[in-house]
């Protein structure tokens, strides 16, 4: 890997979104459009350059308030970027993610087919993303970016998101979430884990050296310098097959938030196991310079304490060495809650949509995204499980039980259903602010 070095990010071309760690709490919209006619699309650029935030404004009126703006590879294509242009950018962005689906896992009930229109079709151009710390400033940041897309007749909104922290400031299966967030070298924004190595800025933003040495840019170099690759998916949480889950596997109360630990590697106050093994501390849950400092290799190897097959672990191994170079691997992930919350211990689904909407930023979709979804969180050959899925989040087809490593005797629970089952998604480009301003200066 290579050795430290002064980087200097230049924060003022770079959106926000792309470093900045959700607010807490937080309200989140997705606006989604299809650009009919070229020329507009260009005006929507012009003026979203202008509505964007960028990562050198951390001091705006709003406070913790922004707008993201990403393109598809359908939409560079519709505002005219050259054949030329598009085959430099990363070939799974090219494919779109409905077209990597096996490679995702997203199959039975998360294929495709049965994602939520348009999501996943070429007719998903344009993202644009407002997040703030509440609803009146998150519409205050809406109201901002609406002159970019209004009144444009040939860009059309075709899908919308709207996002919340529930009252618990934890998500739908009783989690908190946003805990664990990683510090980019250059960014100026410490990471949730002190003893992580600040990672190479060129990791997460096109045109830095990243962690290996080598510099990727999309080109012409005006395009893809100071840009990074989104991934959006909008995953259904299915709540009470979860809690089912958790109590049917349970001797009483105080076992069932053990197991409940034991399958997401932190006890649903953002306790981790490697700190509290034995009971919940919700004290420590709440601090955020404590709740995620600790690594595993030296304490706890073999997963006795925080189990190799739970989700935190299989995320981020951390310094686990048989995971590899996990360093190459590490993302920006946020979650952004959607739908109401099940009624406090109801058992039975209501049919009310509810879930996520997950966000990870990067410069690798094939060697962090994807990786991490097809090796880590649908496989386990990296710490010696097989072919087991990752408990919350993975593919599980209901054959295949969850493993708790215990001395003398290892406890089994029943097989896994499918807890999360993907409603649709995209691979978008995240254009820095002076590539949003060349996009709108494009000539046919």
């Amino acid at each position: 890997m290579c050795a430290p070095t002064d980087v200097t990010l230049e924060l003022d071309d770079i959106q926000r979104g792309v470093l900045s760690p959700r607010p807490t709490p937080y309200a989140a919209t997705y606006l989604v459009f299809r650009i009919d006619d070229r020329s507009q699309g260009r005006e929507l650029m012009r003026r979203a350059s202008a509505a964007a935030t960028s990562a050198a404004d951390s001091s705006s009126p709003l406070g913790d308030t922004w707008v993201s703006v990403a393109v598809t590879c359908w939409g560079l294509e519709a505002l005219g970027v050259p054949r030329a242009s598009l085959d430099t950018f990363a070939w799974e962005f090219r494919q779109g993610m409905a077209a990597r689906a096996r490679a995702l896992r997203d199959e039975g009930a998360s294929s495709p087919q049965h994602w939520e229109s348009p999501l996943g079709t070429p007719d998903v151009h344009v993202v644009i993303t407002a997040i703030a710390p509440d609803a009146p400033r998150l519409e205050a940041a809406i109201d901002r970016a609406r002159p970019a897309y209004d009144r444009l007749p040939g860009v059309t909104a075709i899908w919308r998101q709207d996002c919340y922290a529930l009252p618990t400031g934890k998500e739908h299966f009783g989690y908190l979430d946003g805990v664990s967030h990683p510090a980019v070298e250059g960014s100026g924004i410490p990471g949730s884990n002190e003893w992580e190595v600040p990672l190479k800025s060129g990791e997460f933003v096109l045109g830095y050296p990243d962690e290996i040495g080598g510099v990727r840019t999309p080109q012409p170099t005006v395009l893809g310098h100071n840009g990074s690759y989104a991934v959006f998916r909008k995953l259904h949480q299915n709540v009470a097959e979860f809690r089912r889950y958790l109590r049917d596997n349970s001797a009483d109360a105080q076992d069932e938030e053990l197991i409940a630990a034991k399958i997401m590697g932190r006890w649903r106050s953002g306790a981790p196991l490697a700190l509290a093994p034995e009971h919940d501390a919700p004290a420590l849950g709440a601090d955020p310079h404590r709740r995620n400092t600790f690594l595993y290799e030296q304490d706890d190897p073999a997963g006795f304490i925080t189990p190799g097959g739970c989700h935190i672990r299989r995320a981020n191994p951390r310094d686990a060495s048989v995971a590899g170079e996990v360093r190459l691997h590490r993302m920006i992930r946020r979650g952004a809650v959607y739908g109401p919350p099940l009624p406090e211990g109801a058992m039975d689904d209501d049919g009310v949509d509810r879930g996520l909407m997950f966000a990870f930023i990067g410069a690798h979709l094939g060697r962090q995204f994807e990786f991490v979804q097809s090796e880590w969180m649908n496989d386990a050959v990296f710490f010696g499980a097989g072919d087991t899925k990752d408990p919350v989040v993975g593919a599980a087809d209901g054959r295949t039980g969850y493993t708790i490593p215990r001395r003398p005797l290892r406890r089994r629970l029943a097989p896994l259903p499918r807890f999360v089952v993907t409603r649709g998604g995209e691979y978008c480009f995240l254009p820095s602010l002076s590539a949003l301003r060349w996009l709108g200066d494009l000539h046919d």
